[in-house]
């Protein structure tokens, strides 16, 4: 499937910022399901100073720089990008057990490694309640496939919490989260993370894009008109890494475009930095993606 992404950020602020310096992920990444057609930003005011980068876990990032006085500032992300998720067996997945032993044993620091998401880190700390929850959810034996424990875990979230944009921001904890049982896809995937962490299984932040309107005869998926988060979970060295989405209790597909891929959402906020001003701020955002004829973009191209 093919899909134009359009993506708008704008920053409204109460006084004037003397100068800001950000760092901007917001441009879909390449992964093995996924390749990136065209992809371009805009900003405005046009920054002094920018640099594009890949990060250590594989995303692109723009840091931006601007020394001039502004009120605002707009970032506009337009990608083309092609999404193929074939469809496997997940019940072949190695077992709880097997996930366990080996992220404990694995000794390489690359960044796919799954040493890096099963500790601790920015915005996730082990929760014993939460532990026992999704413990609860999977059962006790070892011997269970990860991807099916993983699988259930996902659609109980969705059972379990009520989807409410306002009810959490930004910096709701993984904990009052849990406890309130309501939020937005980054909270759902904060929970899911913290959770799968607590009994082993190596589990990792994603942020990116839903299809806006879905086929006809499907179900509209929650979190299409914003950036979206899902989970990514280690299913062993066979299997390797795949895509969960507890907001909507299904495993990802080709109407999930992804952006960045990190420990939780510290590693892949869209805009983060520092700036110097005084007052409030307002901010918002809107997404628009469009599926593509495979003939409408050969067409294009010739």
């Amino acid at each position: 499937m093919i899909y134009d992404v359009k993506l708008t950020i704008d920053y409204h602020y109460a006084a004037e910022v003397a100068d800001a310096q950000h760092a901007l992920r917001v441009s879909p990444r390449s992964t093995s399901n996924q390749r990136i057609l065209s992809s371009r930003i805009k900003i405005d005011p046009k920054p002094e100073e920018i640099h594009r980068e890949v990060d250590f876990f594989g995303n692109r990032t723009d840091t931006i720089a601007l020394w001039r006085a502004h009120r605002s500032l707009s970032v506009e992300m337009r990608a083309r990008v092609e999404v193929e998720r074939p469809a496997f067996d997940i019940s072949r997945s190695a077992s709880l057990g097997a996930i366990a032993d080996l992220g404990l044993r694995e000794t390489s620091m690359s960044p796919g490694s799954p040493a890096w998401y099963l500790g601790p880190s920015r915005r996730i700390a082990p929760l014993p309640a939460l532990t026992a929850y999704i413990q609860e959810i999977i059962g006790p034996s070892r011997d269970r496939s990860a991807g099916e424990a993983v699988l259930k875990v996902t659609e109980r979230i969705k059972t379990d919490f009520t989807y409410l944009p306002g009810a959490t921001d930004v910096g709701t904890s993984v904990e009052d989260a849990f406890v309130a049982r309501v939020g937005v896809c980054q909270d759902f995937a904060h929970v899911m993370i913290s959770g799968l962490r607590g009994c082993g299984i190596p589990a990792g932040y994603v942020s990116g894009f839903l299809r806006t309107d879905p086929p006809p005869g499907q179900p509209r998926l929650e979190g299409a008109d914003a950036m979206h988060a899902w989970v990514t979970a280690w299913l062993g060295p066979e299997v390797g890494w795949v895509d969960f989405d507890p907001t909507n209790g299904i495993l990802a597909d080709t109407a999930h475009i992804v952006v960045a891929i990190g420990r939780d959402y510290a590693d892949v906020a869209p805009v983060s930095g520092v700036l110097v001003t005084t007052g409030r701020q307002m901010t918002g955002h809107s997404v628009d993606v469009v599926p593509l004829e495979t003939e409408d973009v050969a067409a294009e191209i010739a």
